[in-house]
């Protein structure tokens, strides 16, 4: 029995020295000195030194002295790590230049630097943004939309809020990328990227993803999401909360754990009905499913898949593109659910 719980041990404590030992090599590699040849060998020298305290497990007569020393040594790469700060003075990329935010008067809600870019392709267009006053009492539903581009299990999710006389707002959470940055999913572990919402017109954040984007496509659904119109008021105070709090604090994006579908997720618990967390959320390609499954998507009675086949606008947005009625008509046809 002590020579099991000898052999336990010694494996838990080999899981948690590679454990440690890989992140702290790669938050080294991504996150480490400019220069990029000091970042690659501080980041190997951290995987040498994990790879060691590994190997000691072992050797008994030296197994304890070099675990302390790699710890001690992963404590300070720690403590280095908690140090960088998230930041909103950087050479940012024109599309996430300009920051967002909004002023609250009771029920009226004056959005400012609302994107609405004119595209000629995902990466040629003329920026422009406006501002809008909306008044809550006057919501009338919101919208999740998503975006699939890699398969079914893996999509971008934002909400749209609509408000009487054809008015809408579409708040999508993504990163916010410097000049000459791109978007790497591991990178997204590692403090690379700031946090930023996409506060939008849909002709620009719809129409982007649905008539400029081609390399890969991306096919765009809209669905009405059930619930009461009180909850949405709360979920968009929540929404502009945050927004205001990214420009005095900024955030850094995190693939796992704040990415656009879980603070949505995050958002909506400000509602005490919201739905328990699920794997479908990390698997962001089944947040629809996962709504519908536990009534939340305004269904009128359909199975999943009309419903899913009602909500592809790409064809419509296509047709619609750039129009002052842009909204509507991607949502008009057979988009609308029975009553």
């Amino acid at each position: 029995m002590a020579r099991i719980t000898d052999a336990l041990g010694l494996t838990l404590l080999g899981l948690l020295t590679a454990a440690t030992g890989g992140w702290g090599a790669l938050a080294l590699y991504f996150s480490g000195p400019q220069n990029h040849l000091l970042r690659t060998a501080l980041a190997v020298a951290f995987a040498v030194v994990a790879l060691a305290a590994l190997i000691s497990l072992g050797f008994p007569s030296w197994r304890w002295r070099a675990l302390v020393a790699y710890f001690a040594l992963f404590v300070a790469v720690l403590g280095w790590w908690r140090s960088i700060e998230a930041s909103n003075d950087r050479d940012w990329q024109p599309d996430v230049a300009v920051l967002p935010y909004a002023t609250v008067e009771g029920d009226l809600v004056t959005v400012r630097n609302i994107r609405n870019f004119s595209y000629r392709s995902e990466f040629d267009y003329t920026p422009a943004y406006y501002d809008r006053q909306f008044d809550l009492r006057k919501l009338q539903f919101v919208d999740l939309v998503a975006v699939y581009w890699m398969g079914p299990a893996i999509a971008h999710t934002f909400l749209s809020f609509g408000f009487e006389g054809g008015e809408h707002l579409a708040i999508s959470i993504e990163t916010r990328k410097e000049k000459g940055e791109g978007y790497s999913t591991v990178k997204g572990f590692f403090r690379q990227y700031e946090l930023f919402y996409v506060v939008a017109d849909e002709r620009d954040v719809i129409g982007l993803r649905t008539n400029h984007r081609h390399d890969p496509p991306e096919d765009v659904y809209v669905y009405r999401v059930a619930g009461g119109l009180e909850e949405g008021r709360r979920l968009f105070r929540e929404y502009i909360d945050k927004m205001n709090s990214l420009k005095d604090k900024p955030e850094f994006y995190n693939t796992l754990t704040t990415n656009c579908t879980t603070n949505i997720w995050t958002h909506s618990r400000v509602n005490p009905a919201h739905l328990p967390f699920s794997w479908k959320i990390l698997a962001s390609g089944y947040v629809p499913q996962y709504l519908y499954e536990h009534g939340r998507l305004d269904a009128g009675g359909l199975g999943f898949a009309e419903l899913r086949r009602r909500a592809y606008v790409n064809a419509r947005a296509k047709a619609a593109d750039g129009a002052a009625d842009f909204s509507r008509r991607i949502r008009e046809g057979d988009w609308r659910v029975p009553r």
